[in-house]
């Protein structure tokens, strides 16, 4: 039997998020780092449990997702954006719906909060979020940087969720600053 359980940062413990930082790093074969790991924090995490509570492994912790508070800048406007991080599923755990389920707790979060959800998808990810309405973003992408704005060209994974405000993705999107990557 798993569990699904949304919690702050704040409100998880020492144990459990490093059962959480175990499992990205497991899921993204080492390449998860620590500024994907800041990123991933200080927001709202879905954690998806087997019997054995938040140990990672087999009858662990089985899944995560975050979503985060960001500000993007779209059409004159700064969005409240819900930002996903750190979608991953145990690999004894993947093709059973468990990534779905992590997605409808973490989108219900977005809608709920947010006037747009965002997220940079891996390739192998890409059918999965464009399958649930997520929407590729095909115009310009930039970032607010401490040099002022500056394109992020190679930034062709980015998705949008709209929810409570009209968005063109064939227009241009700046995300807020950030160490690391900037989406």
């Amino acid at each position: 039997m798993l569990t699904l359980t949304l919690a702050h940062t704040a409100d998880l413990d020492v144990a459990a998020l490093r059962a959480v930082r175990a499992l990205l790093d497991d899921v993204f074969d080492g390449a998860f780092g620590d500024d994907d790991w800041d990123h991933a924090r200080g927001g709202v995490h879905v954690l998806l449990t087997g019997d054995n509570g938040l140990v990672t492994g087999d009858d662990g912790l089985v899944g995560h997702a975050a979503v985060v508070a960001r500000r993007l800048l779209h059409a004159g406007r700064a969005l409240r954006t819900g930002y996903v991080e750190g979608v991953a599923v145990h690999r004894s755990h993947r093709r059973r719906g468990h990534g779905g389920t992590l997605m409808a707790a973490a989108e219900r979060v977005v809608r709920g909060g947010y006037d747009l959800g965002a997220l940079s998808a891996s390739a192998e990810a890409l059918a999965f979020y464009r399958g649930r309405g997520w929407l590729p973003w095909t115009g310009p992408a930039s970032a607010l940087t401490p040099d002022g704005v500056r394109p992020t060209p190679d930034e062709d994974s980015l998705h949008v969720l709209p929810v409570g405000v009209p968005v063109d993705p064939a227009g241009e999107l700046t995300c807020d600053w950030r160490d690391g990557d900037l989406w």
